[in-house]
């Protein structure tokens, strides 16, 4: 595809999250044209179509063959339905997390993207994270891995576990930092208010030796998203939220005093879900792969089943 030509694009599902992803479309002019926006309520989609100035469109089905690309932000239930009939009609998807319901699903859905040569890419935005960005390059080998996904009660996204909510969000940042396969997870979840898990802590044992010890809320008091990484002789602190990352490395031998170089830097927060929908964009444009890619995805989802299968194991 030529550089010079502006991709077509819609957002299917604008609700409180979708409207964002439709105003980053709308932002990135010289990447696409924002030709509608699709919603199951069409008093949102007039609304968010009338902010944006596009078109309100009552079926997504009607898109085929007049967009290029489209972004799949409605509720996870009716992802997979929705991706596939995009993807089997030849345009590029850029859907939200959880990809699909269950990992079959997923691996459905990378299969049929290959098959028709189409772009799927998965919005696990902490992967367009500045603080996470600035902090990869130091990160060789981890050893062990300390996350705190807390956040406040929200009645959006309870369709789906505390897992599929928040945690999967860390489980694909760590497994795209362990390069080694799952051999153990041990885990222990509970409904608070919902009817699924509201919180969540999960043990995960790598075959290389690694360990992440991993845990989520969505019933708690105060935000964090706090991203711990210990490996020989450096320790990491990521802090999602506030944009901050500390790393002390030992830099010589001896322990009284250890020597240790200390770096601090505060990063500005940026616009992580703008710097995703841009990279999804130029990986069609460019004909690259996308950052988080469908089988990435379907890692992360194929994790989060585990520990759910966990949690529900304990109370049998």
């Amino acid at each position: 595809m030529s550089s010079t030509k502006l991709l077509k694009t819609a957002v299917i599902g604008v609700g409180y999250l979708g409207r964002f992803h439709a105003q980053k479309h709308k932002a990135l002019a010289e990447l696409c044209e924002l030709q509608a926006v699709v919603d199951a309520s069409s008093d949102r989609a007039k609304q968010v179509a009338e902010e944006l100035g596009v078109e309100a469109v009552a079926d997504y089905r009607s898109l085929a063959g007049k967009v290029d690309a489209v972004t799949v932000a409605s509720t996870t239930s009716t992802h997979f339905e929705i991706s596939k009939f995009f993807i089997e009609n030849g345009i590029h998807v850029n859907v939200e997390k959880p990809m699909t319901v269950t990992s079959q699903e997923a691996e459905e859905l990378c299969q049929l993207a290959e098959k028709h040569n189409v772009k799927l890419q998965v919005g696990h935005i902490e992967r367009f994270n500045p603080a996470l960005i600035a902090a990869q390059d130091k990160i060789r080998d981890p050893l062990f891995i300390e996350v705190s996904r807390l956040a406040e009660f929200k009645p959006r996204g309870v369709d789906v576990s505390v897992v599929l909510d928040l945690m999967i969000h860390d489980l694909d940042v760590i497994l795209s930092m362990v390069n080694s396969p799952v051999s153990s997870v041990q885990s222990v979840g509970t409904p608070v208010i919902t009817g699924t898990d509201d919180i969540c802590n999960a043990r995960i044992e790598f075959e290389n030796g690694c360990v992440a010890n991993v845990t989520a809320s969505r019933v708690s008091k105060e935000g964090q998203r706090k991203f711990r990484v210990f490996q020989k002789d450096t320790y990491m602190s990521v802090d999602f939220g506030a944009g901050g990352v500390s790393v002390i490395t030992k830099t010589g031998e001896g322990i009284d005093p250890v020597p240790l170089d200390i770096e601090n830097w505060n990063l500005e927060k940026g616009d992580a879900l703008l710097d995703e929908t841009r990279s999804f964009l130029q990986s069609i444009i460019n004909d690259e792969p996308c950052v988080v890619t469908g089988k990435d995805g379907l890692q992360a989802l194929q994790l989060a089943e585990t520990i759910i299968a966990a949690n529900e194991s304990r109370r049998r």
